[in-house]
């Protein structure tokens, strides 16, 4: 593989990576407002177990990062690709550009922990609020 298709494939995961880190925060924000409608609809989907739990474990992760100082792995990573790619940081492509416009503010760091954690709180509080519901397996083990 020559320089040239080296540097555009860590271009291409750079935007693969910041994609994904789009959808993520689309997943966090939106979940949200899915589960308050769901309930008030009530979409029986929206209590699931397991989206409720990675929704919950998504947003901790996020807030928890950002309370302790540690920067999220996916903009590293993204950085670091871009950087093989020598391409300055937040040097990107026409789709890494509007990802990163809707992804990345310039405000002081303290704004985004803020954001984060009461977003977190407000996770947790509609978790207490509308409980996910474990779904009871049917015993077929004893006889009829």
């Amino acid at each position: 593989m020559n320089n040239t298709n080296r540097l555009g494939l860590f271009a291409a995961l750079a935007d693969v990576v910041l994609a994904t880190h789009v959808l993520i925060v689309i997943f966090v924000v939106v979940g949200l407002l899915v589960v308050w409608v769901g309930h008030a609809r009530r979409w029986r989907w929206i209590d699931f177990w397991w989206f409720r739990l990675l929704h919950l474990a998504a947003i901790v992760v996020v807030a928890a990062q950002a309370i302790l100082g540690i920067a999220c792995p996916l903009t590293v990573v993204e950085m670091w690709l871009r950087r093989k790619a020598h391409q300055p940081a937040y040097a990107e492509s026409f789709i890494g550009h509007w990802l990163q416009t809707l992804l990345y503010f310039d405000l002081p760091s303290w704004t985004f922990t803020l954001i984060y954690s009461a977003f977190a709180v407000l996770v947790i509080a509609t978790w207490i609020r509308f409980p996910p519901r474990r779904r009871r397996r049917i015993d077929t083990s004893s006889p009829s």
